[in-house]
């Protein structure tokens, strides 16, 4: 088994500032190139190298930019010039003259006198007394009691802790507005100005690519949302450089623990038969280069040696001219390694379409999907908005056949929970659970993020109270509920939370489930037999998430750099017509909020909350620079009608 560090995308850890871009300041995971029967072929034969990048001439290389950017973003570039200050000093210093030293030397050891004296003084003022009484001015300086942490037993931690007092003004506050109506903008977007955009990604403006300058293959890391961008912008650079394109491999990741391929989760042929009059796609290499060593010939390119979103030129100098020599090259990796901009009108374009056009789930994932669906929306005839995209024609009409046609469909909340333990331990802060916690964390970060436990050795990183401050740290359960609340949805509401594992068990799920009654998971909505076919497949599990979160009447993201919610989010404004509410938290402000938990009053904890989200939900095209996976609003992907 092979192994390679990626210093940029190991899960959706980012900051708040760029919540489009899910791999720009993530640290290392360390990732095995199993080779399967599927995936061996092409795959290296040793790990790639981990030293600097072949194409950067002494720019930072993929391990060196990316910590250096996180430190430096965090908190500053602290210790420039001061060499410099020092050797400015000491020469002037030793430029004086003798006397002018000599009156120094005399006023320092006047100083040193002076406060010896106001010394001697304050110890007078504040004499103990005797026999361990004290004197009435004496300052006795209690010890604090040491809290004791009683280690609970496993699966039965308690997180309630510093949210207790919030929690117990939200259920009350549930409690007495069963009967009220819900605020209008929770299950609504701006409609007027987000209708008026509407998708034409699959328009076509340019010849067939005959695909002639080599082979492009691709080994995409990561979890099923990661790997989706890999393949896009693959897409696109095999666009870029004319050459064919090799339908990607998935690595296997020592966190996801998922062996499945391009064709375990998508419709392959579709995917060649649709991107036909763009790129020639095929689905392996010709026979005469199929034995060639590509670690030895060196075509394997790995993150080391691309930076993160580097531009269509960086292919064209660097790549281009190892593809012509050697006829093929294979990126190892490749996460965020395309800039969004800039990128000529037609090949962003290129990459709306595969992204929203393209990648179709397999049948078996769809009809699953299709029956979580049907059992959302209370069994009732009328299809969702997007279920056509998602699932496909005939699952639809299936749902329409045996379900009841005049029964109006229940609306539903889907909420995805990113709080796995790789994105809680990567993100080095803390979440209620004392030393036990700390102690768990730090051992999976030995296993799974090598190169970040090095990071702590070396470096001194923030605070875990400095990164909450900053909105880096994923909202926890607590959190997430007390959001909600504050935002005034309906203790009857139903909820289907989306996610792995969540961190702490059913027990970090009390507050939630408490405040809550109404929530579903796709264990609990599917029976074990229909959810037997995905078992120990994560990736094919997440795609029934990311088809529940993205049909869902309103969507809540808990993590604004997760690549699924990223994802959802820019699916529902593709295809949503303006009527698919997505809640975007700005965690920095919410960070803000909850710090007061002791003393917020539970009215000015909702109009605080209300404010910072409703700042979130203004339509707005692309900024540039900004993803298209999440803000497809722009010329290349959308078409604006006035």
């Amino acid at each position: 088994m092979s192994s390679t560090i990626n210093i940029n995308n190991p899960h959706d850890l980012v900051p708040e500032s760029k919540q489009d871009q899910p791999n720009s300041s993530r640290i290392p995971d360390r990732i095995d190139l199993r080779a399967s029967p599927r995936s061996r072929q092409g795959s290296p034969s040793q790990s790639p190298r981990l030293g600097p990048s072949r194409f950067l001439n002494g720019e930072k290389s993929g391990a060196s930019f990316v910590v250096g950017e996180l430190l430096g973003k965090l908190w500053g570039d602290r210790k420039k010039q001061s060499k410099k200050v020092r050797r400015r000093g000491s020469k002037l210093w030793y430029q004086k003259k003798r006397v002018k030293g000599f009156v120094v030397l005399v006023a320092l050891v006047g100083l040193f006198f002076l406060i010896d004296w106001f010394m001697l003084l304050r110890l007078q003022a504040h004499r103990v007394g005797p026999r361990g009484g004290s004197s009435r001015s004496s300052v006795s300086i209690q010890p604090q009691p040491q809290v004791k942490v009683k280690k609970p037993s496993k699966g039965k931690r308690h997180y309630s802790g510093i949210y207790g007092r919030l929690l117990a003004l939200a259920a009350h506050a549930l409690a007495e507005g069963q009967n009220k109506r819900e605020p209008k903008d929770l299950w609504q977007e701006p409609s007027v100005p987000a209708s008026s955009w509407r998708p034409c990604a699959d328009q076509r403006n340019w010849e067939p690519d005959e695909g002639k300058n080599g082979y492009i293959m691709v080994t995409a890391n990561g979890g099923i949302n990661q790997q989706r961008v890999a393949v896009c912008n693959a897409i696109v650079v095999a666009r870029l450089l004319n050459a064919t394109l090799v339908v990607p491999k998935f690595m296997y990741s020592s966190v996801w623990k998922d062996v499945s391929q391009f064709s375990d989760i998508y419709q392959e042929e579709h995917f060649i038969n649709y991107l036909a009059p763009d790129i020639q796609i095929v689905k392996q290499l010709p026979e005469e280069l199929k034995s060639l060593d590509l670690e030895a010939i060196g075509s394997v390119v790995t993150d080391v040696d691309v930076m993160k979103e580097s531009k269509p030129s960086f292919y064209l100098k660097n790549i281009l001219p190892i593809l012509l020599q050697k006829r093929v090259v294979h990126f190892v990796g490749f996460g965020n390694r395309l800039a969004f901009d800039p990128i000529p009108f037609q090949l962003q374009r290129l990459r709306c379409r595969c992204n929203f056009h393209a990648l179709k789930f397999l049948p078996k994932i769809q009809e699953t999907a299709a029956l979580l669906l049907e059992r959302l929306h209370k069994h009732s005839a009328q299809p969702g908005l997007l279920d056509h995209y998602l699932v496909g024609p005939h699952a639809v009409s299936a749902i329409i056949e045996r379900n009841d046609r005049a029964k109006k469909p229940s609306r539903y909340l889907a909420l995805h929970l990113r709080f796995e333990i790789d994105m809680v331990a990567h993100s080095l802060c803390e979440f209620g659970g004392g030393e036990e916690e700390r102690q768990e964390l730090e051992a999976f970060r030995q296993i799974h993020f090598p190169a970040l436990t090095e990071l702590e050795k070396t470096e001194k990183l923030p605070s875990p109270a400095m990164l909450r401050s900053e909105g880096l740290c994923p909202l926890t359960p607590e959190e997430s509920v007390l959001m909600l609340a504050a935002l005034g949805f309906n203790r009857k509401t139903q909820i289907y939370v989306a996610g792995a594992q969540i961190y702490g068990g059913t027990s970090r799920l009390a507050a939630l489930t408490s405040l809550y009654p109404n929530l579903v998971t796709k264990e609990n909505l599917l029976s074990p037999t229909e959810l037997e076919p995905f078992m120990n497949f994560s990736s094919q599990l997440a795609a029934l998430d990311f088809i529940a979160c993205t049909a869902a009447d309103a969507f809540a993201m808990t993590d604004s750099g997760s690549q699924l919610s990223s994802l959802v989010s820019g699916y529902r404004v593709y295809y949503g017509g303006g009527k698919m509410p997505t809640i975007r938290p700005n965690k920095r402000r919410l960070a803000d909020i909850f710090v007061k938990n002791n003393t917020i009053e539970w009215k000015v904890f909702e109009q605080r909350v209300r404010k910072a989200v409703r700042q979130t939900k203004h339509v707005q095209s692309r900024p540039k620079g900004r993803s298209v996976y999440r803000y497809p609003r722009c010329k290349e992907c959308m078409c604006h009608t006035d």
